[in-house]
């Protein structure tokens, strides 16, 4: 018998695209994570996005210019975004396909979805900005949109095995997941705040907030505008050493506003 003086509620069912989510956050607590929370001085940055509008009248996004630093930075550090296959073989990609969260509209409601934006070490700023606005306009359509739906109409064990496969052949990660991912936060809120997510890549950057605060530039107190960035990275695959100077190096990207 159901319960009485139930209280008033609302009852939907649960949406299966994020169906997805749940099972990477239970592979995600598998692996062995480790966390880096830095700040990045983005005035520069922010200042050049803002100037280009102005005098072009096109904005230029700043996840692109993100994304094209890094880029950049696995270009240099290609360790970092491996995989380990079932031989116990290491495979570095030469490519960085990363997997971003795009916030679109579907059926008049905001969604997220996934979109893998193709060897972004190679592509200009103005480039990967282009690709995440068509891909803003024609989410539904694309083909990871067409994977997901069906994928999430599959029932829960066969999701399970679809991972176990996947997951030990590091070229169907690359096709289907990409080899590195990304998060934005900052852009749902205001101030400085750090995320920290549940990953299954290698790699995955999760941007989180920009905090107006003072900061030394060239031994003088100034107003500066900070980036709060969480790294997180498979210690099964990478050590600290090496991910410290790729954060240092992607880090030095960013504050010397290369692409812009």
């Amino acid at each position: 018998m159901p319960p009485k003086n139930r209280a008033p509620h609302q009852q939907i069912p649960y949406p299966r695209m994020r169906l997805p989510m749940v099972d990477g956050g239970r592979l995600g607590r598998r692996k062995h994570t480790v966390h880096g929370l830095l700040e990045v001085d983005v005035t520069a940055a922010r200042q050049a996005l803002r100037s280009h509008q102005a005098q072009t009248g096109a904005a230029l996004s700043f996840t692109a210019f993100v994304l094209a630093c890094l880029g950049q930075a696995l270009d240099a550090h290609r360790a970092m975004h491996a995989y380990r296959d079932w031989r116990n073989q290491l495979i570095m990609f030469d490519d960085v396909d990363v997997n971003t969260l795009v916030e679109v509209e579907v059926a008049g409601r905001r969604s997220i979805r996934p979109a893998i934006l193709r060897a972004v070490n190679t592509k200009s700023v103005a480039t990967i900005h282009h690709e995440l606005r068509s891909f803003q306009g024609s989410a539904e359509q694309s083909r990871e949109a067409q994977f997901l739906r069906r994928f999430v109409r599959l029932p829960g064990f066969a999701r399970r095995l679809f991972y176990a496969v996947l997951f030990s052949n590091p070229h169907l990660v690359k096709q289907y997941f990409g080899t590195v991912a990304l998060s934005s936060l900052g852009m749902f809120g205001n101030g400085g705040f750090w995320g920290l997510p549940v990953p299954n890549h290698t790699l995955q950057f999760t941007l989180g907030g920009i905090a107006t605060k003072p900061g030394v530039v060239d031994g003088q107190i100034a107003i500066r505008e900070y980036l709060s960035v969480t790294v997180s990275f498979d210690h099964d695959i990478v050590d600290g050493a090496p991910a410290t100077r790729f954060v240092e190096d992607w880090r030095q990207l960013v504050e010397g506003c290369v692409g812009l």
